[in-house]
């Protein structure tokens, strides 16, 4: 467990946030955390929707349980945060 820094880039914000996460966390939780920052700040919320992370300039998003210390990232590098339709 250890702090980790990375840049959210929140889809339809215009501010890029420093995001300090765990090297524990999941995806979800890395997610969670930029939504805090964004979603009912500047981006309304999308229901029906689920929050995904990838890499910058990635087309696919990272698997929703792998940690951050599993995804390869380095300190302070930026990722994308997306809404994705929440499959029923």
């Amino acid at each position: 467990m250890a702090l980790f820094p990375l840049t959210s880039n929140f889809e339809g914000d215009f501010v890029l946030q420093l995001l300090p996460v765990d090297t524990e966390n999941t995806m979800d939780e890395v997610c969670a955390a930029a939504a805090y920052h964004s979603v009912g700040r500047r981006v309304k919320a999308r229901p029906g929707h689920i929050l995904r992370a990838r890499k910058q300039g990635a087309s696919e998003p990272l698997p929703r349980m792998m940690r951050v210390a599993e995804a390869g990232l380095k300190p302070t590098e930026c990722i994308e945060i997306v809404w994705e339709p929440e499959k029923r």
